[in-house]
């Protein structure tokens, strides 16, 4: 690519963050712009055509999501479905609206219907209704997968869709709320270590299966793809790794020096039973491979935790 100036979306978010530390060291970069919310509300549509105006970047990389766990999914799903449709829909219309070279949307592995078959293809994406949890989440967020590939197939426009699978790491959303799995289950076990609690409760049986990637890694898979894959065709951003919820709490509780019990609530939801995703297609279109063992990445995220001093980073949600 020559040089560019690269719009990021969300670049002042968990995964945003990484995404521009790791492009402001390319050498096709120019300038990195990531406007915070305060700035441009990207559910605007008339805020968002001046935000192109007034940046003018050649590339796009849309990060920006409203996001969360099985329960902030459960208790907002009209403003899960609406918020990222609008963001999705003003952002890549404006990008294509305003010439720009590239767009990169980032979807979501919770597109992907119940019951698809392990691991998970890209072809798979749309032979079934996804998990009902977090389907209206999943279904805005793959709509953007359509809109991408309509822009393509009717203006020739460079548009393409990436889907990584669950992120985690240092400066992940902590809230007991509204994060996911890993931060979630971090923070249940370091509290309940330094208040000496003999056991922990977590939702679900166990049995649930999920794949994580550590968010260094995701934000290298995005770089390298905005680079180097111009494809119409989704493209899955895992390790390719299965690892159950109950041998996940295990690993997490044994790097937060809990040795309590670990007691399963079957009355809450597992979610979808299995998540674990085909990365061939990363690898051969663009060269990504993640090279962050679970195990060590939890240990890094866990350290990070326990020796934040500052208020953690918490999301919360509310009627708009």
């Amino acid at each position: 690519m020559k040089t560019h100036r690269v719009l990021v979306t969300g670049g002042n978010g968990f995964l945003g963050q990484n995404v521009c530390d790791q492009l402001r060291i390319q050498p096709w970069v120019q300038e990195v712009l990531a406007p915070r919310s305060s700035v441009c509300d990207l559910r605007d549509a008339q805020q968002v055509a001046a935000l192109f105006r007034t940046t003018q970047p050649d590339v796009v990389i849309h990060l920006a999501a409203t996001v969360g766990g099985i329960g902030a999914n459960q208790q907002h799903p009209a403003l899960f479905f609406r918020e990222n449709m609008l963001m999705g829909m003003n952002t890549m219309h404006e990008a294509y609206a305003n010439g720009i070279k590239k767009f990169v949307c980032i979807g979501t592995i919770c597109a992907y219907p119940k019951h698809t078959p392990v691991p998970f293809r890209e072809e798979e994406l749309w032979n079934g209704y996804p998990e009902e949890t977090n389907a209206p989440y999943g279904i805005a967020k793959k709509a953007l997968l359509t809109m991408a590939q309509a822009y393509r197939q009717e203006y020739g426009w460079n548009a393409i869709y990436l889907l990584p699978v669950n992120l985690y790491g240092p400066g992940d959303n902590f809230d007991l709320e509204t994060s996911h799995v890993i931060p979630a289950l971090i923070r249940k076990f370091v509290e309940a270590k330094e208040r000496g609690d003999a056991s922990v409760t977590l939702w679900g049986d166990g049995s649930a299966t999920r794949e994580f990637l550590y968010v260094g890694d995701a934000a290298s898979a995005i770089v390298r793809a905005t680079e180097r894959y111009d494809g119409g065709d989704p493209v899955n951003i895992g390790t390719g790794r299965e690892i159950t919820i109950q041998d996940l709490a295990a690993l997490i509780a044994s790097a937060a020096g809990f040795a309590g019990e670990i007691v399963w609530d079957s009355r809450k939801p597992n979610g979808q039973p299995r998540r674990c995703v085909d990365t061939k297609r990363a690898t051969e279109a663009f060269g990504f491979t993640a090279t962050t063992q679970l195990e060590a990445g939890i240990r890094t995220t866990v350290d990070w935790f326990q020796e934040q001093k500052g208020p953690l980073r918490e999301v919360h949600f509310s009627k708009r």
